[in-house]
């Protein structure tokens, strides 16, 4: 009982102290002379209401902003409302407390209708705080000049007479950590490149000498790349591929020339792991210009800006990356992102429906929800195990986060297969994925597995279903064997990852091995 006392004393006397600094420092701020930033101030502080600052901002940032500052924007807007809600919703009637008297500030100050809530916690400087930092989780510079004007809406608060200082303080540090918290769900994409396998040199190719470029104009930037491409590679051999013409038949014939000693393809992910797969074949080194509308081989192995791969062609200089490859009942197929049976291809094609409009993860929620009330079990054995299973997912390379929705691909080497699949043999399995994906906890689910391998062999119990390459679905089979080719692709690049020149020599060993 005396412990208890002794607590509850000192409890009381920490919260007398606080109270006393509160008081201190309104009346201190009640002193400074009167200015036009006190306009500037209460101007700030009334456009902060309902959010409608931070909305009007968070939408000017998506529309105008690049890639990483859209990221942020919706991000900071959903911080923001996870933060506010929680605020203004549940901590003030739980901690109700009385806002500083009128007579506190001067009267050019106060507002003319003072809000009537609880004073604790502050809902404006959480909502600045959460917009701020969510903002900045994802684009930094732009965090930074947004920062400032969050700090002014949270001090105005003071300024203006309806907040004691604690209440600011204690709203910003809720806010910005509800910004953090919500890496937890949803992953902050690193857009590095990834670490790449053993540098390696070859003969320059100056102007393009010796080069097939095979382009598809039906893919994104299409004939505008190919043309520009032509003009900086005037020397190079052009292919145009695309409808139903004979690829394969047309590109084997240009590739037994003697005058052609690399490959390089200008169009998005599925036209580059097509030519990838003729590069692979044919022992050839690859250049690879970004020109669809998905690049995420190029970005991920730092080559989505022309001028490192044209750098590259004049100086020779190349690395080795991973690649994989399929082998199903009619044949084979080698890709360089992604492979996946059941209803993963429609959930990619969900996701990139709407992250333009609402980001990756978000639109990756929405997706989920809809292929998941869609899809129909598929009855497999995976590596020796029966399973049902909604969906399979098999990546070349590294990818993160290894608990939630991959969001990006640190590595390109090591021989690795990213394996993750959603079981539906748990019960309440729908429910459950849903739940775990909105609560950032799918990596503790029963419903979901996470295995790296080099090997992964699908049988498929009942009639043939689609396999999809790198968001193209052309081939249909009962089994598919999955296997890591270890550097088994020479991209041609310059200013290779640092990274990528650490345990060369063990790479090396395996490559002679393999």
């Amino acid at each position: 009982m005396r412990f208890l006392s002794t607590r509850r004393r000192d409890s009381v006397h920490v919260a007398g102290v606080a109270r006393g600094l509160d008081r201190w420092l309104v009346d201190r701020s009640a002193r400074v002379r009167p200015t036009p930033a006190d306009r500037v101030l209460k101007g700030s502080s009334t456009a902060a209401d309902k959010n409608r600052l931070w909305i009007a901002l968070g939408a000017v940032l998506f529309v105008a902003g690049d890639r990483e500052t859209r990221r942020g924007a919706v991000r900071g807007l959903l911080a923001l409302g996870v933060a506010s809600g929680v605020a203004n919703g549940i901590a003030k009637p739980l901690f109700p407390r009385r806002r500083p008297p009128d007579e506190s500030v001067p009267f050019v100050r106060r507002l003319v209708a003072a809000p009537v809530s609880s004073s604790f916690p502050s809902g404006h400087s959480a909502s600045a705080a959460a917009f701020a930092a969510g903002l900045a989780l994802e684009a930094p510079a732009a965090g930074a000049m947004v920062a400032p004007v969050a700090a002014a809406v949270a001090y105005s608060r003071v300024h203006i007479g309806v907040h004691w200082p604690s209440d600011v303080v204690a709203g910003a540090l809720f806010g910005g950590a509800v910004a953090l918290v919500t890496r937890r769900w949803w992953a902050v994409r690193d857009d590095e490149p990834a670490t790449l396998g053993p540098v390696e040199h070859i003969e320059p190719l100056r102007g393009g000498a010796g080069l097939l470029l095979i382009g598809n104009p039906q893919a994104g930037a299409g004939d505008d790349a190919l043309a520009v491409l032509r003009e900086r590679l005037p020397a190079a051999a052009v292919l145009e591929i695309g409808g139903a013409q004979d690829v394969e038949a047309r590109v084997e014939d240009m590739v037994r020339r003697d005058d052609i000693v690399a490959l390089g393809v200008v169009g998005g992910d599925g036209t580059v792991s097509t030519v990838a797969e003729y590069a692979v074949r044919h022992r050839l080194p690859l250049a690879v210009f970004a020109g669809g509308t998905l690049n995420h081989f190029a970005r991920d192995a730092g080559v989505e800006d022309p001028e490192v791969t044209f750098a590259a062609l004049e100086a020779g200089d190349a690395v080795r990356v991973d690649v994989a490859e399929v082998r199903f009942d009619a044949g084979e197929r080698t890709f360089v992102n992604t492979a996946s049976l059941g209803g993963y291809p429609d959930f990619v094609r969900i996701r990139e429906r709407w992250q333009r409009r609402v980001g990756k993860w978000p639109a990756a929620g929405i997706a989920m929800v809809r292929v998941l009330f869609r899809a129909q079990p598929l009855q497999v054995t995976v590596d020796g195990n029966r399973a049902a299973l909604w969906m399979l997912f098999v990546g070349n390379g590294t990818y993160q986060p290894a608990d939630q929705i991959p969001m990006s691909r640190p590595r390109l080497r090591g021989g690795t297969l990213d394996v993750r699949y959603l079981r539906a043999d748990v019960p309440f399995s729908r429910l459950r994925l849903i739940s775990a994906t909105f609560t950032g906890t799918l990596g503790y689910s029963a419903t979901y597995v996470h295995r790296r391998v080099s090997r992964l062999e699908v049988r498929v119990a009942e009639e043939p279903i689609s396999l999809a390459t790198d968001g193209e679905v052309d081939h249909r089979g009962k089994i598919f064997r999955f296997h890591s080719r270890l550097a088994g692709l020479i991209l041609i690049k310059s200013g290779a990852h640092p990274a990528a020149h650490h345990d060369n020599r063990g790479i090396a060993k395996r490559l002679l091995l393999s």
